[in-house]
């Protein structure tokens, strides 16, 4: 499989970050690693609106992190780990320069 490129991988990261600042966005990707999940699901289980569940998840699909896919009525949300992944991959390169000793 072929690796983004930087500016693909900065495209992801500028996205990425923001949305994984914001801890309960962070919750909401635990849970849909488990399991595909709707919003209506999470707003039960959690102690927020279906609303801001909506607000959240989209941010999160906007980065990338979650797809949409139809189930019946419903609307399922599952996590997606690529733009994670290219996030790690540059941080890791970004650290292994910043290790290095400067001449």
């Amino acid at each position: 499989m072929d690796q983004p490129s930087e500016q693909q991988s900065a495209v992801s990261i500028e996205k990425v970050l923001p949305a994984l600042a914001d801890p309960m966005r962070r919750a909401l990707l635990a849970r849909a690693a488990t399991q595909s999940v709707s919003a209506s699901q999470l707003a039960k289980e959690l102690t927020i609106s279906r609303q801001a569940i909506a607000k959240h998840l989209q941010i999160l699909h906007d980065a990338g992190l979650v797809q949409r896919k139809r189930q019946g009525k419903a609307v399922v949300y599952a996590t997606v780990s690529g733009p994670i992944a290219a996030t790690a991959r540059w941080m890791l390169r970004t650290v292994e320069r910043w290790d290095q000793p400067s001449d």
